[in-house]
């Protein structure tokens, strides 16, 4: 019985990776609604506050700074089908990447094997997640004697175990040397530790502080696994089951009715990701969406399969990018549940570098061609509803991670430089980009330098917006910026950069943002930039690295600018003299630095003429 169990689980979650045309488990099995407008968004909104709850118990307890400061963690609510019914606000993919995993798990399981106080973990890629740093620990919530609801919590560890710390092996062959793979194992079971297991994941895991890590997110499931068993205690199991199927019903009936506004026909893009961590370039995510009444499809047919690369995006976490990009071009009032999913036909042909044969490796991947899925769509649907087209994606390659021996406390260390990374904010219509933080990262925030300092062996001797590094547009790209890191005892710097061939694109006629570059062992003999292969370069102590991290795309025609606009820009210095009036049309007379600088209106109108009409005549 276990055994056939454990092959229809198996046949189940590589079904959802193989389809065609893949749609939810759930689909079909839709219960009526039964619940008023009123006690459906009340349920829906305890939902929501139990999932910030539970993320917020995390940022507090957790042990590694990639959790407790930076945010890197997520909570999602799911029905006891495993349908995405509520979610906190965090990174679009861990929101939206969670529910196969668990959809997996109830499968694997089965109707009989989960109890009152299990807590279940998950990371495996190809189980439904994302790459094996991202772990996901849930709760099933029973009430009556019966499963309603489960609570989930997914957090990105510092390390995997595998061959190299970090979570990124850059010469990984293959999955298994990435990492160690839990497609779905108790933690607790009827609310007893299982000390076996929980030793096995600490065994496996080089983060000194990884079980600290471990401890808060599984109290985080089992808070709102509390929290929820209580909201079924006020309102009882059918109102709450009712609730999650109206506003998931809702969420749909919203989601076409958007659809049914933007004009019928069949839209496509291309987008490249510079090269693989192993140097095969220009990685090519091909995207065509066809938008019919109230039906979408986003079909990935076309994209790069050929057999040698190393940039695999896993069939869940590609789903997660669809969903995250199509979720920031609709009203934000949306509930985000399944029936996002349910709307949404989806084409991801197995063996693409979206949807990777069994075994490749991911690690990478994740990010890039990852977060190229996003600007794919929005590449595409610019063609037609440019004024909702913001690619919610970075350029980035993946984190550049320090490792080496801390001589503070004489274990290893693994630093994310959470703490460096900023950029890539594009604008969108009526909004510059903003601050030093993409969208796609969500509620990402930087790790503060002086405590990350106390903590690693590491110093942040720069941090700077670079002038010139947003694209130009009617509405300004966000800048670029400059991080210089000091480490202070020998070390080794992980190393994978994109968006140098291929920065942050424009909408509308916006600019592409600056392009990234990083160079290594500044301030020694052997400092070199960065090329086309991913390396674990040795930087000895008081060594840099520095990140010349790209900007955002602009959105729409410099020229449409306001000229007041630009000038302040200048003012603020993110954008150069020359760079106003070569790229904006806009000519300035006087000196910046004794700030007698203005707006030459005459010649700024002659110019701006002049522009548009070579543009025509071109």
């Amino acid at each position: 019985m276990v055994t056939s169990r454990r092959n229809l689980a198996r046949k189940k979650a590589r079904a959802r990776r193989e389809g065609a045309i893949t749609r939810p488990a759930s689909a079909g099995r839709r219960r009526k609604p039964s619940n008023d407008p009123v006690t459906a968004e009340i349920i829906r909104g305890a939902m929501e506050t139990v999932a910030f709850e539970m993320a917020t118990h995390v940022s507090l307890t957790a042990t590694t700074p990639i959790l407790n400061q930076s945010n890197e963690r997520n909570a999602t609510i799911l029905d006891a089908r495993g349908c995405l019914a509520a979610l906190s606000v965090g990174i679009p993919q861990f929101m939206l990447s969670s529910t196969l995993p668990v959809k997996f798990a109830l499968d694997f399981f089965g109707p009989d094997g989960l109890f009152d106080g299990d807590v279940i973990l998950s990371n495996d890629p190809y189980h439904g997640g994302g790459h094996l740093p991202d772990y996901n620990v849930y709760a099933p919530v029973f009430h009556d004697g019966e499963m309603i609801l489960i609570a989930s919590i997914q957090c990105h560890h510092a390390d995997t175990g595998g061959g190299a710390p970090g979570g990124y092996n850059v010469d990984a062959p293959d999955i298994w040397a990435e990492g160690v793979r839990f497609p779905a194992i108790k933690i607790y079971e009827r609310g007893q530790e299982r000390k076996d297991i929980t030793y096995m994941l600490q065994t496996n895991n080089r983060t000194p502080t990884f079980i600290g890590d471990l401890r808060a997110q599984v109290g985080a499931a089992q808070l709102g696994a509390r929290r929820l068993r209580e909201v079924c205690e006020r309102y009882g199991n059918d109102t709450v089951r009712g609730a999650v199927d109206y506003m998931v019903e809702y969420a749909k009936r919203r989601f076409k009715t958007e659809v049914t506004r933007w004009p019928d026909g069949v839209y496509e893009s291309d987008t490249w990701v510079d090269h693989d961590p192993k140097g095969n370039k220009d990685i090519h995510v091909h995207c065509k969406v066809t938008i019919e009444g109230s039906s979408i499809t986003v079909d990935f047919s076309g994209s790069d399969d050929r057999p040698e690369i190393e940039a695999y995006s896993t069939f869940g976490n590609t789903r997660g990018y669809v969903v995250a990009q199509l979720a920031a071009m609709m009203p934000s009032d949306i509930p985000k549940n399944e029936g996002f999913f349910d709307s949404i036909d989806l084409i991801v042909p197995e063996g693409c570098c979206l949807n990777p044969p069994e075994g490749r490796s991911v690690a990478a991947g994740t990010h890039h061609p990852g977060t190229e899925v996003g600007e794919a769509i929005a590449k595409a649907l610019a063609q037609v509803v440019p004024d909702r087209c913001c690619p919610q994606v970075y350029k980035m390659g993946m984190p550049t991670v320090i490792f080496g021996n801390n001589p503070r406390t004489g274990k290893t260390f693994i630093d994310h430089s959470v703490d460096t990374f900023a950029a890539y904010c594009g604008a969108v219509q009526g909004q510059d980009g903003w601050g030093a933080m993409n969208v796609s990262f969500g509620n990402l925030i930087r790790a503060t330098a002086e405590i990350n300092e106390s903590i690693f062996p590491v110093r942040q001797l720069w941090r700077d917006y670079e002038t010139d590094s947003g694209g130009a547009g009617e509405f300004r790209g966000g800048c670029g910026s400059l991080y210089r890191k000091q480490v202070l005892t020998p070390s080794t710097v992980y190393t994978y950069v994109v968006g140098k061939k291929y920065p942050m694109p424009g909408i509308a006629g916006g600019d592409d943002g600056a392009s990234n570059r990083l160079m290594v062992r500044v301030g020694g003999d052997h400092t070199s930039e960065v090329g086309d292969l991913s390396e674990r370069v040795p930087h000895e102590s008081g060594e840099c690295y520095e990140y010349y991290y790209g900007g955002g795309g602009g959105w729409g025609d410099p020229l449409d600018r306001p000229t007041e606009k630009v000038f302040d820009d200048v003012l603020d210095e993110y954008v150069s003299v020359e760079a106003a009036r070569n790229r904006y049309g806009v000519v300035l007379k006087g000196d910046l630095e004794d700030f007698s600088l203005v707006i030459d209106k005459g010649a700024t109108t002659r110019l701006r003429t002049k522009m548009r009409t070579a543009r025509r005549d071109a």
